[in-house]
């Protein structure tokens, strides 16, 4: 593994360009790998800001006390992309994707700014997909309106659940009411739009669990994302765990799940995706086929490709550490390459989410190595039933598929 190493000096923004472009001449140069060709590159932005911390998310999220600096954020956002620019030079963005956080508590006017600042630095695909994740209780008709104009096409709302009592539970700031009127609101402005639900809620019985699918359906959003409740580390439900469903009853809400979504016509593509035909995330499509991605703004991530290395980042967590990191020229907090030891790994961690699998000439133009370098790794999985391979594509199995998690790291050197 390369040791993860600091980037940027301190010095003036115009200084600071020369130098990144320096830092893109050197990643030019022969190295480790060789990619045929450079992967679909996206934009990831990260808005940090929501008004509760909710007690399962472990997302880089912070409450906002008092006025959010929406305005010294939006200019360090720019300034970030700017001194970003050289490693992306002439390459196309094909999705963008707008997280947090809550980005819906932006401004009309400051989204329409950060619209604007992209359209202005960066060459967007006429077709982009420009996703905005919304939590219901800040929906306002008017507001998501002008988020409409200003270039917002698909919306990724955090439901959550239809039944007041488990967002309650769940922490959400919104109850029934405000997340029905959240999908009319979308609705009525959006072609395209995601709806976020969880089960294995505490103490959900699968007839809530049923009742909240059926009114989601009952909007036929052209996309579901179904997730099982998790209690990760440093959350307060890691600290505090509430009640949850035992393993058969989670499972029972697995296979409801997977009954009535193929019954409405949504294909389930990847683990917790669910989609009406032409309807896929192409934002996340890209994550999961180990495409490009820049991130910026605070604690964002990137994966970068050049001819001959894969490059990582992330930028700073704190929002008032990245924006004062920013001004001194110097937004990234951490930079590696991904060694050639890693890299059938981090490919295979993404790829075998997708039910369809890949081909396998993916994981050469992908990874710049040859699809042998896991010749032994993807024998053991075949052989244990977990992995399904041919001429024209490697997949998880219905087994693999159960056991995601052993399938993966299967793939660990």
């Amino acid at each position: 593994m390369i040791p993860i190493k600091p980037v940027g000096v301190k010095t003036a923004p115009t200084r600071t360009i020369d130098s990144a472009a320096g830092v893109a001449a050197q990643y030019l140069q022969p190295g480790a790998l060789n990619l045929s060709a450079l992967p679909p590159l996206s934009l990831y932005i990260h808005w940090p800001w929501c008004v509760r911390k909710c007690p399962y998310c472990d997302f880089n999220s912070h409450e906002a006390k008092g006025e959010v600096p929406e305005r010294q954020y939006l200019d360090a956002l720019r300034a970030d992309l700017e001194m970003a620019l050289p490693l992306i030079w002439g390459r196309k963005i094909y999705t963008v994707f707008v997280g947090g956080g809550t980005p819906s508590l932006m401004s009309a006017a400051g989204l329409d700014r950060l619209m604007s600042d992209l359209r202005t630095l960066l060459p967007l695909d006429s077709d982009a997909e420009i996703t905005l994740e919304a939590n219901p209780g800040t929906f306002e008709a008017e507001k998501f309106r002008s988020y409409r104009a200003s270039g917002i096409n698909r919306l990724s709302i955090g439901i959550q659940s239809f039944n007041g009592h488990h967002l309650q539970s769940l922490g959400r700031i919104h109850d029934e009411n405000e997340a029905r009127r959240a999908v009319e609101i979308a609705q009525a402005n959006f072609d395209n739009f995601n709806l976020d639900l969880m089960y294995a809620l505490p103490q959900q019985t699968l007839a809530e669990a049923r009742t909240d699918l059926e009114t989601a359906l009952s909007y036929r959003p052209p996309h579901l994302s179904l997730y099982h409740l998790t209690m990760e580390p440093n959350t307060v439900f890691a600290k505090y765990p509430p009640q949850l469903p035992d393993d058969d009853a989670s499972a029972d809400m697995q296979d409801l799940i997977a009954q009535m979504t193929a019954d409405a016509g949504y294909g389930h593509y990847e683990v917790s995706a669910y989609a009406q035909p032409g309807h896929r995330a192409r934002h996340n499509l890209n994550y999961w086929q180990f495409g490009d991605y820049l991130g910026i703004g605070a604690g964002a991530h990137s994966k970068l490709s050049f001819p001959h290395r894969v490059l990582r980042q992330a930028r700073y967590k704190q929002p008032k550490s990245y924006m004062e990191q920013v001004a001194a020229g110097t937004p990234v907090q951490e930079e590696r390459e991904i060694g050639r030891d890693e890299m059938g790994f981090e490919f295979m961690l993404n790829t075998l989410r997708l039910r369809e699998g890949f081909t396998p000439n993916l994981y050469a133009e992908r990874t710049g190595l040859a699809l042998n370098t896991i010749e032994k790794q993807l024998n053991a999985a075949e052989a244990k039933g977990l992995l399904y391979r041919d001429h024209a594509i490697i997949r998880p199995t219905e087994l693999g598929q159960r056991f995601l998690n052993d399938l993966q790291e299967m793939f660990l050197l």
